[in-house]
């Protein structure tokens, strides 16, 4: 997972060695190689805390995302971390990574001009609050998006903002448009999902489908669809760009193998009490 900087630097480098890695994507398992660098000695050495460094933490971001894939179930996970997410740079890495690792799109919108990805999101509560009532605001971000109408609505009363986005959908429809979703972002999930369900298909509106957020991750997902939460559209944000279950990667850089004057290659190990610190030498 290298970053056009990186190349660049290699490149200013001089760099003459060869780089082979495993396909984005690839699922790794312990004592498994992610890359091989073969190069002067002096250049191999140079590039390793900038590989290390993409390397670790992508691969964290794009397990977690793997991970939370999976606990959804078939339900589309959004990365909607970058707020939290350790500085621009790491909230772009992370967008990237979660991608990688299976989330349909990110929050993030230079991540997406940038890599390509998918975009999805919402407005915010202070958009609603920054108008007079919160129909107005719904109203306001209909007319500025009407073919993508996701209304928050927790910011004041949950069921009441159901009732609000119900109404500017019936405008939106009067218009050719229609409510594509609601947003829940606190309170119980679970419960509040099967409420705006009931809410949202008595009124017609059986195809708007319902986002929960609000410090997800595979397990919260997993308990709410073990609850029968009416929720179809999962957006993960600290939890996910953080890797907050295991903040750190322990994958290593060493020497593996140094050609000699003869140009046999010549096996390296790193010796350790503990075996999980013993490298594996050769090519």
């Amino acid at each position: 997972m290298f970053e056009a900087a990186f190349l660049e630097a290699l490149a200013t480098l001089r760099f003459t060695g060869d780089l082979h890695a495993v396909p984005e994507g690839t699922v790794l398992f312990p004592q498994q190689p992610m890359l091989r660098l073969q190069a002067p000695l002096w250049q191999a050495q140079l590039a390793e805390t900038a590989l290390l460094n993409a390397l670790n933490f992508q691969t964290l971001v794009a397990t977690k995302a793997a991970r939370l894939v999976q606990a959804a179930d078939g339900d589309a996970v959004l990365e909607f971390g970058a707020r939290r997410a350790q500085g621009w740079d790491g909230a772009l890495s992370a967008s990237r990574a979660a991608y990688i690792g299976g989330c349909a799109a990110t929050s993030n919108l230079l991540a997406g001009k940038l890599y390509g990805i998918p975009v999805k999101g919402t407005h915010s509560h202070s958009w609603v609050m920054s108008f007079a009532s919160e129909r107005r605001a719904f109203e306001a971000y209909a007319e500025a998006f009407p073919q993508q109408c996701v209304f928050v609505v927790d910011t004041y009363n949950t069921l009441e903002g159901v009732q609000q986005a119900i109404e500017v959908g019936r405008q939106l429809r009067a218009q050719g448009q229609d409510l594509i979703g609601i947003r829940l972002d606190s309170g119980d999930l679970a419960a509040l999902s099967k409420q705006a369900r009931q809410l949202l298909d008595a009124a017609g509106f059986e195809q708007t489908r319902i986002v929960g957020s609000d410090g997800l991750d595979e397990d919260r997902i997993r308990q709410f669809k073990a609850e029968g939460a009416c929720i179809a559209i999962w957006g993960v944000g600290t939890q996910l760009v953080t890797a907050a279950e295991q903040p750190s990667l322990g994958a290593v850089y060493k020497l593996a193998a140094l050609q000699a004057e003869n140009g046999d290659w010549v096996p390296k190990i790193k010796l350790s009490d503990a075996p999980d610190k013993i490298s594996t030498p050769g090519i």
